[in-house]
């Protein structure tokens, strides 16, 4: 059995205390009663207390799951055979699929010729099962085992990635995606997942071995020129006028970022990072960085024409095609159901009042065994003081991006709201785990960490990481904050 600790949000108030009658004969008299009014931040933090669960529900059942990462050979871009690391034998690896309220088994096999971990991006698992070596697990050996379990708290898209040499083990093919479906299933025609990712080939047609190198350093990662969904370079998805479709995008590229256009189809944003949107958005302009996932509401037009519509990325002055919706077939009838969504995302409204709790600056310097260190707060990975959170308390977090580069700041363990860009505030009817940050931009993001332990935080932008762009945070129960005033 696993034990998920949480915090919970403490409610203030105060009980009076009656006063001693003056004489037997005299009426007993009470001190009025004081009224205590909250705190901004723990309005906040009551505000986030709607929005999600603190506590994963009830166990059901468990589905069991057995994953293998090992070197194979795979067929892609046309037919091309490609030398890999694979979660059992394929890139993507498989799509993992549990209902909420379901427990997850992971029994995982390393038989690469490295250590490795697994991380679940984006899932609040107990901080002992989020694959991070020498923070919450020993590195799993070549030929070793290891098991993961744990019981999502939340319905929607994620991922899973080795968190060991990731920009070199993620390169090479190891990314899979965990879909946790509602307890409700939403009738949609069909249901697709699209995993996004760039390969860089060397001139061998193969993979380039070249990992961490000082030009993807001084830039924005690793880039690579030919780019695929799903393996594919020439994605097709075909609909009928009429069906409705829930698309879920993520993007396992080690930099790249995409702009998703999905040209005369007008799909909406239904969920962000794989927790639902307080509403449908417009997808226009939406940035798909590394480790972000986004899910999409499509309806086929009943009058649209026959044919092929492109899905390009914008990000870039080159316009790339991902994939084509091609459309054909009898009209069907459109399911009228309303979109999934979260009405309960909080608006903040206070939440640019607040001073700001701690500042992470991101920058580089000379140094290290890559020649170029990505750091925060002038330090790179090892070198920090750990930030301490207080369970279940709203904190405001400031990411000071001082190059001039990309940086996606992904969150182990917890989700946040974007507050403000560059001072201005912002009102984001929707929660991240991972956030870009263009160059000298500056985001402040709201909080309030409701899982226990020693998480990650760094840029998803692996050979930033890599390089030592990486820091933790501590998240203390209320529980240990509570001995140690006693003490």
């Amino acid at each position: 059995m696993i034990v998920i600790l949480c915090a919970n949000l403490a409610s203030l108030g105060c009980e009076p205390s009656p006063r001693e009658p003056r004489s037997s004969t005299a009426k007993v008299a009470h001190a009025p009663e004081v009224e205590t009014t909250p705190s901004p931040r723990a309005r906040l933090a009551d505000e986030l207390s709607r929005a999600y669960p603190s506590d994963a529900p009830e166990i059901a059942s468990t589905r069991e799951f057995d994953l293998r990462a090992a070197p194979t050979r795979v067929q892609q871009f046309d037919g091309q055979v490609l030398d890999v690391w694979a979660y059992n034998g394929t890139v993507p690896g498989p799509v993992l699929k549990v209902k909420l309220g379901e427990e997850v088994l992971v029994n995982f096999r390393n038989d690469l010729p490295q250590p490795t971990t697994i991380h679940w991006h984006g899932v609040r698992v107990p901080n002992a099962m989020d694959g991070v070596p020498g923070v919450t697990q020993d590195p799993i050996p070549p030929g070793g085992t290891f098991t993961y379990r744990f019981v999502p708290k939340d319905a929607g898209t994620f991922w899973f990635h080795p968190h060991v040499r990731g920009a070199e083990q993620v390169e090479r093919g190891l990314y899979g995606v965990l879909v946790v479906e509602d307890t409700e299933a939403h009738p949609y025609h069909k249901e697709q997942v699209w995993v996004l990712d760039d390969w860089r080939l060397g001139a061998d047609g193969q993979i380039d071995p070249r990992f961490v190198t000082r030009h993807d350093l001084a830039h924005d990662g690793r880039w690579g020129q030919r780019i695929t969904v799903n393996g594919d370079a020439a994605l097709e998805l075909h609909a009928r006028p009429g069906e409705r479709i829930r698309l879920r995008l993520v993007n396992t590229s080690n930099g790249r970022v995409y702009r998703p256009d999905f040209g005369a189809l007008k799909p909406r944003v239904i969920a962000i990072d794989g927790m639902y949107t307080a509403r449908p958005l417009d997808l226009n302009g939406f940035e798909l960085a590394p480790g972000n996932r986004v899910d999409l509401d499509l309806t086929i037009p009943t009058d649209m024409v026959e044919g092929g519509y492109p899905i390009t990325d914008r990000f870039t002055r080159r316009t790339i095609t991902l994939a084509t919706i091609r459309v054909g077939g009898e009209v069907v009838k459109t399911p009228g159901f309303e979109p999934p969504s979260n009405p309960n995302v909080p608006r903040w409204i206070e939440a640019i009042e607040q001073p700001v709790d701690k500042e992470y600056r991101l920058n580089a310097r000379r140094g290290g065994p890559h020649g170029i260190q990505w750091t925060i707060n002038e330090k790179p990975w090892g070198e920090h003081d750990v930030a301490v959170f207080e369970g279940g308390q709203w904190v405001r977090v400031r990411f000071k991006n001082n190059s001039g580069r990309l940086h996606p700041m992904h969150l182990h363990g917890q989700f946040f709201k974007v507050i403000a860009r560059d001072g201005k505030p912002v009102n984001e009817p929707n929660f991240r785990d991972t956030v870009l940050l263009h160059p000298r931009e500056t985001i402040d993001i709201g909080m309030v960490p409701l899982d226990w332990g020693m998480w990650m935080m760094h840029c998803h932008i692996l050979e930033h990481a890599d390089s030592g762009m990486m820091t933790e945070i501590e998240v203390r129960a209320p529980e240990a904050r509570g001995k140690e005033e006693e003490q």
